[in-house]
């Protein structure tokens, strides 16, 4: 755990940059996933008193707080008076009214703060039916712990209509809840809403522990703060990785089902193993270059020349080189969206320059070209950066596979399979690559000790599957539209024709060597 660093002794803003960024985004719907107390309640509450003491002209609206509890609507309210205190704004004093709560049949005790726009602060109770006719922003804080969380987001969703905001805030409460589902909905691009991700150690980072310093009158140092972090983890215990990581319970076994890949397989679509020999790599580079070549020819560009001139196409690769597999997942977009792997290839043992040179000579091939992403981690950094230099930045995503990376982009593999918008080659290697994913920590990824062998009894680590991934991904590009089959080599990289040769190339070759 890393401490956080003073600055020149001054104190931090009234809000840590977390907290900005949290207000500063100006979505319609915000969804929030949060470690426990660090003071998001406390800085929406800032943002809900500036919107509630607006006038109607300058975007004034009501605020309607729902918490779970009757102990966290007071929190709430006192923390919204203290802002509306210190921006000077005009409020009444904390009002305490009964409020007719049609779900329960009983009447329960809200809190209010009225503002001289004529807006105002209020906190509800958790029943869907008190949204019913009203108008402004919703906070629904602590969403996960909500009993009735998708009729409460339905409810607060009518408020959009006429010009409202919704603001959904939580802890987790397990990988199965409703709140984490919207959560993963979001960020497979099924819900088009805005998610926030914060960390205790980010906020930690960020100043929390000085912030509570000044509050609470204690000296601050590094070696405070580090005993105080420690004491956090302590108290939580086994529950501080959901509770202080934002990592859901429970998250644990096989991320996509059997039944939802092979649903998405097609006999049709095929596999291609280019599997070397340990010596390969000794060869004369124009032997090299030959065979590969002449596999490609006969092997590749039949599949390429079958393709639709029409669609945009596009590619992700997963690199390897002596242990695991290099996989690159040509993809297409087809007119309705779907995604089609018309083919596959999987290198084995083949040299840095030969995966260069058949990655080129499916790329240079594939029709209307938009985007392609490499794993750029380690020695995949070389092909990574050859690909940008021949395709352009803007073409070419260099990506690192982190934790942020799988927790933003995993998800819309998985939407891709569930919604049957994809179709892949029924192979059973990479059957077992996409079972291979797991959720580990919350998080989906390719476990590091998963190893296994494929039918050719050569080591698999997942690596199909993270070829996949990453070609999801690079659909999700905002690279401008391509209409060309071909791009223009750069100057002084490998060359392959536009246009295939018709006598192979290594044919040739063996004709002047043995002639």
């Amino acid at each position: 755990m890393t401490v956080s660093v003073p600055d020149d002794g001054m104190a931090p803003p009234a809000l840590l940059p977390y907290q900005q960024r949290w207000i500063q985004d100006p979505a319609k719907v915000k969804v929030c996933e949060k470690s426990r107390r660090i003071g998001i309640t406390w800085a929406e509450a800032s943002d809900n008193v500036l919107t509630a003491a607006t006038s109607k002209a300058d975007g004034g609206m009501d605020v309607w707080y729902v918490g779970y509890n009757q102990a966290m609507a007071e929190e709430y309210i006192r923390a919204a008076a203290g802002w509306a205190k210190g921006f000077q704004r005009a409020a009444t004093e904390v009002r305490q009214q009964l409020f007719r709560d049609d779900d329960a049949d009983r009447d329960i005790l809200t809190y209010s703060i009225d503002f001289a726009s004529g807006f105002r602060i209020s906190a509800l109770s958790s029943a869907p039916s008190n949204l019913r006719g009203k108008q402004g922003t919703v906070v629904i804080d602590e969403a996960a712990f909500h009993p009735r969380f998708p009729e409460l987001v339905k409810a607060a969703m009518a408020l959009l209509i006429w010009g409202g905001k919704v603001r959904i805030i939580s802890s987790h409460q397990g990988d199965d809840s409703p709140f984490n589902g919207l959560v993963q909905e979001c960020r497979a691009g099924k819900k088009s809403y805005s998610v926030h991700r914060y960390t205790f150690e980010e906020a930690v980072k960020q100043g929390l522990y000085r912030r509570i310093c000044l509050v609470t009158g204690d000296k601050w140092s590094v070696k405070a703060e580090k005993k105080w972090v420690e004491q956090a983890y302590a108290d939580y215990g086994s529950d501080a990785e959901e509770e202080l990581d934002v990592v859901p319970s429970s998250g644990s076994g096989a991320y996509l089902t059997r039944t939802i890949i092979e649903a998405c397989m097609d006999r049709a679509r095929v596999v291609h193993r280019l599997a070397l020999s340990k010596v390969f790599v000794s060869k004369e580079a124009f032997l090299r270059e030959g065979e590969v070549l002449e596999w490609c020819e006969r092997t590749i560009l039949p599949e390429l020349q079958r393709l639709s001139k029409e669609r945009q196409s596009y590619f992700g690769m997963d690199f390897g080189r002596s242990g695991d597999l290099s996989v690159l997942v040509p993809i297409v977009q087809e007119q309705d969206l779907r995604l089609t792997i018309p083919f596959t290839i999987e290198m084995s043992d083949v040299p840095f320059e030969q995966q260069r040179q058949a990655l080129f000579y499916v790329v240079d091939r594939l029709p209307r070209f938009r985007s392609g992403a490499l794993d750029a981690r380690g020695n995949g950094a070389y092909l990574a950066e050859v690909a940008m230099q021949r395709y352009g930045a803007v073409r070419i995503a260099q990506v690192a596979l982190s934790q942020p990376w799988y927790i933003e982009h995993m998800p819309k593999l998985k939407a891709a399979f569930e919604d049957r918008s994809i179709a892949i080659p029924a192979d059973a290697d990479m059957l077992d690559d996409l079972r291979a994913i797991k959720m580990y920590k919350g998080v989906a990824k390719i476990p590091d000790k998963a190893k296994t062998r494929g039918k050719d009894g050569r080591q698999r680590h997942g690596d199909a599957a993270i070829a996949l991934a990453l070609g999801v991904f690079a659909t999700k590009s905002s690279a401008p539209p391509s209409f060309g089959v071909t791009v223009d080599p750069a100057p002084g990289t490998y060359q392959p024709k536009a246009h295939p040769p018709s006598p192979r190339l290594f044919t040739r070759i063996r004709k002047r060597i043995f002639s």
